[in-house]
């Protein structure tokens, strides 16, 4: 390759770096959007009013029906594929300012968090093509096929298990702060660093508490043969608010939704990309 060839590719890796960039900036505040619905969708829950799924497909299915909707919901999409495809490169060649064992922990994260996003754009996109089938309706049929047999249920607790381990690491993910080593702090003022740490440890510990109580549904589903449990993040929202004081414990839960809504607005700003 000549020395010009080289330049120009140099050049078009850097514009595509950048464009790559700019669009997971745009997913970070449409991944936000959709929590904050997500988060009123809770509360509508809390307050005993009827609501769609409490989860994010109900957020985006909230957000197409209103005027723009379905721009924005098209908008979110771009976005969280562009945040899947940069977390596939970081989980293939990045974190190179780590080493060793944590540099394979953190591709693996990636690799965790590259499934999510994809999930979340396709997600949008179905509610595009009018695919008003609910996620936790699909979450239950699908239970329910598995756990006509013994291996099928055994699978559905595992995965219950795995929701549940999911729900403790972003608790503790949030109560130790991790998240602030992806931030570039450098650039924030006192009050900007404080009210990221205060978003980012609100909305990880609530978000893992939902999540933690899904994956207790489901492993009792595959305990109980019961697969009306096994309905995600829907089914742990509404379980939650049929316990004692469940109405104060779920509204604290969807405010803390709504902080990891704000926190995702701070990433599109100063997350390291």
């Amino acid at each position: 390759m000549s020395a010009t060839q080289t330049v120009h590719a140099g050049a078009d890796r850097a514009a595509y770096s950048r464009a790559l960039e700019v669009l997971a900036r745009v997913g970070f505040v449409g991944y936000g959007l959709v929590h904050l619905l997500f988060a009123w969708l809770a509360l509508q829950i809390a307050f005993g009013r009827p609501s769609d799924d409490g989860d994010q497909s109900g957020a985006l299915r909230t957000l197409a029906a209103q005027p723009l909707g379905r721009f924005l919901v098209g908008a979110i999409g771009i976005g969280l594929l562009a945040m899947a495809i940069w977390q596939a490169l970081e989980a293939a060649t990045g974190h190179r300012e780590y080493r060793g064992r944590e540099r394979t922990l953190e591709r693996v994260t990636s690799v965790g968090r590259t499934v999510v996003y994809f999930y979340f754009a396709w997600t949008a996109f179905q509610v595009l093509r009018h695919a008003n089938s609910s996620s936790a309706d699909k979450q239950q049929a699908l239970t329910e096929k598995l756990m006509e047999s013994g291996g099928g249920r055994a699978l559905v607790g595992l995965a219950g298990l795995g929701l549940a381990a999911l729900g403790a690491g972003l608790v503790w993910y949030g109560w130790v702060r991790k998240f602030e080593r992806h931030l570039r702090t450098g650039q924030m003022d006192h009050r900007m660093r404080t009210l990221a740490r205060r978003l980012g440890v609100a909305g990880y510990i609530a978000k893992g508490v939902a999540y933690g109580i899904a994956g207790v549904l489901v492993v009792t589903a595959a305990l109980t043969y019961d697969p009306d449990r096994a309905r995600g993040l829907d089914a742990a929202l509404h379980t939650l608010r049929e316990q004692s004081y469940g109405g104060f414990l779920l509204t604290l839960v969807a405010l803390g939704i709504a902080a990891f809504a704000g926190f995702c607005v701070v990433q599109a700003r100063y997350r390291k990309v």
